[in-house]
């Protein structure tokens, strides 16, 4: 309870606890907390999390703040490697709970090109024709259009 009127006081205070740092860790990899303690779970012990465990766990740690050995392992290693400039976050190892990773390049660039080379040859494709029109003969291909026959002669 104290924590609570301590964050009434000054929002900015945060406790250092280990769930900070599964917090932060979580972050640098761009996952979600608990995403992170299955990813911790499956390397501590080699197998993925047992649905059985999920609720337990899920409710220990989001409601009583406690942080599995494991998981607070799992979590200094990933700051330890963000610190050391070793962390590669887009792995795909970290994000193998993520239903929308792709691991494809995306195909924008692609896409993108093509439309302005459509766009290029509409608009150079229409320059020509209009430059090439023995109806009225324009001083420029650009606007304004004048003809010859209206402009002042000197």
């Amino acid at each position: 309870m104290a924590g609570f009127f301590q964050t009434l006081i000054e929002p900015d205070h945060e406790d250092v606890t280990e769930r900070s740092f599964v917090i932060e860790a979580a972050n640098l990899l761009q996952v979600g907390e608990f995403q992170l303690l299955q990813l911790a779970y499956a390397e501590w012990h080699g197998h993925e999390m047992p649905q059985a465990l999920v609720d337990r766990l899920f409710s220990r740690y989001m409601f009583h703040d406690d942080v599995p050995v494991w998981a607070q392992h799992y979590a200094r290693n990933i700051l330890d490697m963000d610190r050391n400039g070793k962390l590669d976050d887009s792995r795909a190892t970290f994000h193998r709970y993520d239903c929308d990773y792709f691991r494809t390049p995306p195909q924008g660039v692609r896409r993108f090109a093509m439309a302005v080379f459509w766009i290029v040859l509409a608009l150079a494709g229409g320059l020509f024709v209009a430059s090439h029109g023995d109806a009225i003969r324009a001083t420029s291909v650009l606007p304004p259009f004048f003809a010859d026959d209206t402009l002042p002669k000197d």
